[in-house]
């Protein structure tokens, strides 16, 4: 673990100097095709930053944060859009952070975020440990729900954690990652305003925006999101597998790609379904599924086919066991940490009594 937190700092320092390169590059180069050639070189570095990291909870969040977040912000600062673009343009304090987290400030005054305290987060995620000793006893169903669960509350700790490292550090409220995905109404309302939000918005201005302005012409205005939001999904399910080929290495060497596509199978039918939604609210317009019953259909649909593809992908990447075991070594280490502090205090106590 130690070399692994050594190679975290230099991976982060790297992709700090790729920042600054960026920024310089945005100083000097005009947005357009030029930019966009100049920052190839910093691009290709975040795509192979994660290769030096194998553990899940550090090398797993790297992996999404760069290669995916942050090249897609490039590309997007390249013509001048995206949260890296603004006028006055960023200062690079603020544009380092930016570029690497999954940070975008709230645009305006909005109720405080809603995000779990650490200590619960990390509470929930420690109960899981003695049901994964055990989980050869449980349904595999309730297991995989098990699994699906502490993704999702990880992400949440994940996500408070930099909000409350950007309210202290950059004074910003960021926008939240999640809200409340489990009160989705339909499929379209759970990618497009509930789960993970920041990838939404990536998404929408360099996949699905170009692709509907090009739809538009061939099928008309009120056809073109159906290709748009398929290719959109169509790209998620890609930069997915990607991630799940970072996590899933057992070394730090660029290895064999064998992509299950399972994942990207769960995207590519939820792109289905997102498109079928919008047609037949087109086709249909007036008629409306009561709300009890959409929030049903939309969370069953969900779990049903996270559970029957998403999450066995990761179980087959060794996610939940490599994740057990960083776990296990790090409630070790605190107990460790605790009994030297307790003998520290304990000695120190003693010496002082003595000399009184």
């Amino acid at each position: 673990m130690e070399e692994e937190i050594k190679n975290l700092m230099m991976v982060w320092s790297m992709a700090a100097a790729t920042m600054c390169y960026s920024h310089t590059i945005g100083k000097v180069i005009l947005q357009g095709p030029p930019r966009l050639i100049a920052l190839i070189p910093a691009i290709v570095t975040l795509l192979l930053l994660p290769l030096r990291l194998i553990s899940i909870h550090l090398g797993g969040p790297s992996s999404f944060f760069l290669a995916w977040l942050s090249t897609f912000k490039l590309l997007l600062f390249a013509f001048g859009k995206g949260p890296l673009s603004s006028n006055p343009p960023l200062s690079l304090p603020h544009f380092v952070p930016i570029a690497l987290l999954p940070i975008k400030p709230q645009t305006q005054p909005q109720q405080p975020l809603q995000e779990p305290t650490f200590n619960h987060a990390l509470l929930i995620l420690a109960i899981f440990i003695p049901f994964y000793a055990t989980k050869y006893h449980l349904h595999p169903t309730f297991t995989l729900f098990l699994y699906a669960l502490h993704m999702y509350i990880g992400l949440e700790f994940i996500f408070a954690l930099i909000s409350t490292a950007s309210r202290k550090l950059l004074g910003v409220h960021l926008e939240p990652h999640f809200n409340h995905p489990y009160r989705s109404t339909s499929l379209q309302d759970f990618w497009g305003n509930r789960w993970n939000i920041m990838v939404n918005r990536l998404l929408h201005p360099t996949v699905y925006r170009p692709v509907a302005t090009l739809s538009a012409r061939l099928v008309g205005r009120k056809w073109a999101p159906l290709p748009a939001i398929l290719a959109t999904f169509a790209v998620s399910a890609v930069m997915h597998e990607l991630v799940f080929y970072y996590i899933k290495r057992e070394k730090r060497t660029w290895e064999a790609w064998e992509p299950s596509w399972d994942a990207a199978s769960f995207f590519l039918i939820h792109g289905a379904g997102v498109a079928l939604e919008v047609a037949l609210k087109n086709a249909l317009r007036g008629w409306h599924v009561p709300r009890l019953l959409s929030c049903l259909l939309t969370l069953a649909f969900v779990l049903y086919t996270g559970l029957c593809l998403f999450v066995p992908a990761l179980v087959r990447c060794r996610v939940y066991q490599k994740a057990t075991r960083e776990l296990t070594a790090l409630t070790h280490f605190a107990e460790g940490f605790a009994n030297v502090t307790t003998t520290c205090s304990s000695l120190i106590t003693h010496q002082f009594m003595q000399l009184l």
